[in-house]
């Protein structure tokens, strides 16, 4: 039976545990069980704490877990990700005082106050900066520079509201952009089992980014309509009773639909219409 990690709290346990029951695997239910089987599918899932899952990846207890790829980073753990879920984007950075200029060379000697003390010590450490101390804080980071505990701090940055509350802005590069990843044990053969689990966790997520793009067109016009909705390996095109006219079927991403449909119109397409995806095997 494959044993699969799941956050067990907060955004990413939510948003994880939604597309494994699309996918058609068994849930939590409303108990705080610490593991679930779901012997129709041949998984078990163990819901962890996210910091803690790809350890126990690493180690060889558990064949894949759900996790930060800014949390995987922490840890230290032998881990690689397998697919990115595009879900709990944010941004890891340091910051300061607003109005304060700062720059990441300026850190050596200084204290940095931070949830994630390995990712930023090896951060910097790549950089050849040898800062005077990362302070490790499990909450509350962005208080402490204020309370004396650190001269900046490095911090997960969505909106950046909590910062400017703070009178604080981030500054230098993003140490790391993350989201929800997919993680394995480095060197670990996925078996076809794995790979169907995997496969059904895309086809949800393909369906939660596309949309089915359906329209006619003339036959003058189809190359420019086909350019815009190329689809995935290529759009269908079908004749119609209509004389020079095929009606043209192909996905495109949500996020733009309607502006394709916009310009499919512009070249004289008709009977555009966008319908749901529930489920995808691409």
């Amino acid at each position: 039976m494959i044993k699969i990690a799941v956050p067990n709290k907060g955004a990413l346990s939510e948003h994880a545990l939604g597309v494994l029951k699309e996918a058609g695997y068994k849930g939590r239910g409303m108990t705080k069980a610490l593991n679930v089987v779901d012997e129709a599918n041949g998984v078990e899932f163990f819901f962890l704490r996210p910091k803690d899952i790809a350890i126990y990846v690493a180690q060889g207890h558990l064949d894949l877990g759900i996790t930060g790829r800014d949390l995987a980073a922490d840890s230290r753990a032998n881990v690689d990700e397998v697919l990115e879920l595009g879900f709990g984007a944010s941004t890891f950075r340091f910051a300061a005082p607003q109005g304060e200029t700062w720059t990441v060379e300026a850190l050596e000697g200084k204290r940095i106050a931070t949830s994630y003390p390995h990712l930023v010590e090896d951060y910097l450490a790549a950089r050849g900066i040898a800062p005077g101390a990362v302070i490790r804080l499990d909450g509350a980071v962005e208080i402490s520079i204020k309370l004396g505990v650190a001269d900046v701090i490095a911090d997960v940055v969505s909106t950046g509201a909590t910062l400017r509350q703070q009178g604080l802005a981030p500054f230098g590069d993003p140490i790391l952009a993350s989201e929800a990843v997919v993680v394995k044990r480095q060197g670990f053969e996925l078996s076809e089992d794995h790979t169907r689990v995997l496969n059904r966790i895309t086809g949800i997520l393909t369906a939660h980014n596309y949309l089915m793009i359906d329209y006619n067109v003339s036959r003058d016009h189809l190359d420019q309509a086909t350019a815009l909705t190329p689809g995935i390996t290529g759009p269908t095109v079908s004749p119609l009773s209509r004389d020079g006219w095929v009606a043209v079927r192909a996905m495109v991403r949500k996020s733009q639909a309607n502006q394709v449909m916009d310009q499919l119109a512009s070249i004289g397409a008709e009977g555009i219409l966008a319908t749901e995806l529930r489920i995808a095997r691409l």
